[in-house]
């Protein structure tokens, strides 16, 4: 029986992020959902009938700030070790050190989708190592 399928969360408001993504993900076997904004990732976070692995997260919303969010999972007993991403050009060294002691991977943008690929089974454990140059 093969193992069941790995539900990802995108989060990014720039419409070409999830276009680019949701095929890519898609093909290599991940379930993907999107989120343009902090409310519709809150939401996909909490409905219980489509559980997610791991979020990819900007921080820049319309909204508000990711890191916001990042904050309130992390807050949570259940979600503490919840795998994170967070795609960002954010230049900003406070942030970016924020979001990793909150435990969130970096990968800056822009990126290639075999990067992400890598990044993404390497945290959910579906590969064996990422590659050095990948951040």
């Amino acid at each position: 029986m093969s193992p069941p399928q790995r539900h990802l969360l995108v989060v990014d408001d720039e419409p070409h992020i999830g276009l680019l993504l949701r095929p890519h993900l898609e093909r290599l076997g991940y379930r993907v959902s999107l989120a343009r904004t902090l409310a519709e990732a809150r939401g996909a976070l909490g409905d219980r009938t489509a559980p997610l692995d791991a979020m990819l997260l900007d921080l820049h919303l319309p909204d508000g700030s990711g890191l916001d969010l990042l904050h309130e999972l992390r807050a949570r007993k259940a979600t503490r070790e919840f795998p994170v991403i967070v795609l960002t050009a954010e230049g900003e060294e406070r942030v970016l050190e924020e979001a990793e002691r909150l435990g969130a991977e970096l990968l800056t943008k822009p990126f290639s989708p075999t990067k992400l690929t890598a990044r993404v089974a390497a945290l959910l454990g579906d590969a064996p190592t990422v590659p050095p140059d990948i951040r």
